[in-house]
């Protein structure tokens, strides 16, 4: 360990959080220009631009023949944002959940959560079952792009975004959208610094890699998604606090596991068991949450906070 590698991790920080506020603000901003509800923002543009990191690091390191890392990123990722991400953000403001995720994108995350499990633990990761991902991630777009399209047909006098006082023909789309991409951007730098720093970390320390993977890398690549949630609930957009950790879940596995598998295929190794469980787990947690009052309350924040506190405890063992 030394000091650059405490110096990556600092910028990094400061680069995830700016990149997150300009995220958020240009999406949201965006959204209220067309005409498209924010959920349908943070499922889609925010969900899979946050994941970057994830996709970066677990097509590297399957590339590199160590599929142990890119494993547990995925795995990690999926546990920290619903544990952590959705319980801090809870935490901070208690999260509206819109019917339409209860009657879709929930059921439908849980359904990928569980598909994907089943490929993880039937021995080998192939080729086949990456491509079988990354078609179901291609399905999930179109179904996006058809709800935007019908809600804008139904409801073409509403603006569905929230507590943005801009009329949408003031909105200067083109600046948004650079404010979009430039958090994107800084978003990504700072989750790969934040990274290399915490891995040289870790690997000084003589940590294995699975378990850098569910728990250095895993946060790291999960950082942004903690930043723009945090940032949308502190601004009082939880519809994109909420939608992107639905969102980057789904991009987790149909995108990133199944391109890292198409490209790389892999025998997920020993030891994620326990891991997969719990990946599996939180996504079934947050149907009866959100059932209960359509909003996840500071309660409900505070067990999914605890329960990713005995993860990560239960990794370091």
């Amino acid at each position: 360990m030394n000091i650059v590698d405490v110096g990556l991790v600092a910028a990094g920080l400061v680069a995830l959080f700016f990149g997150g506020d300009w995220l958020v603000q240009g999406a949201a901003r965006l959204a209220q220009s067309f005409r498209i509800a924010p959920l349908i923002i943070g499922l889609t543009v925010v969900a899979v631009g946050t994941s970057a990191p994830e996709l970066l690091v677990s097509v590297q390191a399957a590339l590199q023949s160590n599929s142990q890392l890119a494993l547990g990123n995925v795995i990690g990722s999926n546990i920290a944002n619903i544990g952590l991400i959705l319980g801090l953000s809870a935490l901070i403001a208690p999260c509206r959940i819109q019917r339409s995720l209860i009657r879709r994108e929930i059921p439908l995350m849980i359904a990928v959560t569980v598909l994907a499990a089943l490929f993880i633990l039937d021995g080998d990761l192939t080729r086949l079952e990456g491509a079988v991902l990354l078609i179901g991630f291609g399905l999930f777009n179109v179904l996006m792009y058809r709800l935007a399209t019908q809600e804008r047909r139904e409801h073409p006098e509403q603006v569905p975004a929230v507590n943005a006082p801009v009329p949408p023909v003031l909105i200067r789309r083109g600046r948004e959208a650079a404010r979009l991409l430039v958090g994107l951007v800084a978003l990504v730098a700072g989750a790969q610094w934040l990274i290399t720093g915490a891995v040289n970390i870790a690997r000084a320390l003589d940590i294995p890699e699975l378990v850098i993977g569910l728990t250095m890398v895993a946060l790291g690549t999960s950082l942004p998604e903690l930043a723009t949630s945090v940032i949308a609930a502190l601004r009082g957009h939880s519809e994109i606090s909420f939608g992107n950790v639905v969102g980057s879940n789904i991009a987790n596995l149909l995108l990133i596991l199944g391109l890292t598998v198409f490209i790389a295929p892999f025998g997920p190794g020993a030891g994620v068991t326990v891991d997969v469980l719990v990946m599996v787990g939180l996504a079934f947690i947050l149907l009866p949450f959100a059932l209960r009052q359509q909003r996840l309350s500071r309660l409900e924040g505070g067990v999914l906070l605890l329960a990713y506190a005995a993860f990560i405890g239960y990794s370091l063992l």
